[in-house]
């Protein structure tokens, strides 16, 4: 009966973290776009929520790399460890959230993970070489963000500088949506599959109840 209980706590657990990284992380596709007034606020969660929907459809990469390279073993995860792992997470999303703090709800539970699989199996059960890659690429996105975010409005800026701001405005005010819509199904793709790794590690034979 215990066994019963784990499960539904992770199921029900991995539901709350996917709804609260929802008005988390989400809001931030459409927030320019919104404060702007390229698009009515209640259009704007509309497409969000449909895109966001369709990309976490369509890949589970990002699910199956997380749920996969963080442990050498699957066999070592169990049912307490994975409910630590999402309080951690939900906790640390909430927190940030409440004190206006932008933070990432991957490295929130990526760190749930590794935290709980330390105290609970020991270092041992943690996979260097999965976690590098993890950690790498979660350093390196904000800095190439930067750098192809100045390289795309240096260019911009030649090409259209000496245009009047008014007929630049109504222009791009139709580039915002696209831009939102296009951020709004990658963050489907890879973000708000956190809930799903939680089902690779749910897999029969993957884990066990201690």
């Amino acid at each position: 009966m215990l066994d019963g209980w784990v499960i539904w706590a992770v199921v029900l657990l991995a539901l709350a973290f996917d709804y609260i990284n929802g008005f988390h992380d989400t809001a931030n596709a459409i927030a320019t776009s919104v404060s702007t007034r390229a698009i009515a606020p209640k259009t704007a969660v509309m497409m969000a929520a449909t895109l966001n929907f369709l990309g976490a459809m369509i890949s589970t990469g990002v699910a199956k790399t997380i749920g996969g390279d963080i442990v050498t073993a699957p066999e070592m995860i169990n049912g307490e460890i994975i409910v630590a792992a999402l309080v951690g997470a939900i906790f640390w999303n909430l927190l940030t959230w409440w004190y206006g703090i932008p933070s990432s709800s991957s490295h929130a539970l990526i760190g749930g993970i590794i935290g709980a699989v330390l105290i609970s199996v020991g270092p041992e059960a943690l996979q260097a070489g999965g976690i590098g890659k993890i950690f790498i690429s979660l350093v390196a996105s904000p800095i190439l963000a930067l750098v192809l975010g100045y390289i795309v409005m240096k260019i911009l800026l030649i090409l259209f500088g000496r245009f009047s701001p008014i007929v630049l405005n109504d222009r791009f005010r139709n580039m915002q949506l696209v831009s939102a819509a296009l951020m709004s199904f990658s963050h489907g793709s890879n973000d708000a599959q956190k809930a799903t790794e939680v089902g690779e590690l749910l897999k029969p034979g993957r884990w066990k109840l201690q």
